[in-house]
């Protein structure tokens, strides 16, 4: 039973389809959207479109960007010669956020998981080979500690050994299953400094 509008629910529906949005949250949403001015929904939907059109990935380590280059791989004070591998954009975010990660990252876009078929083509594994070219020192690998994380973890490890660059593990403090985009700072920062050689 439709109780508004199509243009209303039409809104909540959309909203619903966002991750993390029921359709409660989606209501309460479209409510409060409905009651701005007419002049902060277009700014928020211009800010979205320009999003959408000009937001790409780094051409180093893949993070999100609207530029060539990220502003941390065009840092020069950043230590290429370390290379902190996650799987989205938020895991590098919940890194930078503890302020004391000094090395570059390389953000993967996924892990694997045969279940899902999601296999080391389908992420950024591929470039990541292509920057250890470089004079690299270490790879830490800051993937989930979920099964897909811990086999991403270990299908790198393997790749990179034999090269005799030094590849380390993000150490427990992280919780198993436990995605790092909503886990503090103090605990990231020990889980970095804690880290174990694979």
């Amino acid at each position: 039973m439709d109780f508004y509008s199509g243009h209303i629910n039409k809104l909540i529906d959309e909203l619903a389809k966002l991750p993390g949005i029921g359709s409660k949250s989606a209501g309460r949403l479209a409510f409060h959207l409905m009651g701005l001015p007419k002049e902060r929904i277009e700014r928020l939907a211009k800010a979205i479109t320009e999003a959408k059109e000009h937001v790409r990935y780094c051409g180093q380590c893949h993070t999100l960007t609207d530029r060539e280059l990220c502003p941390i791989c065009s840092n020069p004070k950043r230590d290429a010669r370390t290379i902190m591998v996650v799987e989205t954009p938020r895991d590098l975010a919940a890194y930078e956020k503890t302020g004391r990660y000094e090395g570059v990252y390389h953000v993967l876009h996924g892990a694997i998981s045969p279940m899902l078929g999601i296999g080391p083509g389908d992420i950024k594994l591929k470039e990541l080979i292509q920057r250890l070219q470089d004079e690299v020192e270490e790879v830490i690998i800051a993937t989930n500690s979920s099964l897909e994380g811990e086999t991403t973890a270990m299908y790198i490890s393997k790749l990179i050994k034999p090269s005799g660059i030094r590849v380390t593990r993000i150490a427990s403090g992280v919780p198993v299953g436990g995605d790092l985009e909503y886990i503090d700072e103090v605990t990231l920062l020990r889980a970095l400094e804690g880290r174990t050689e694979l």
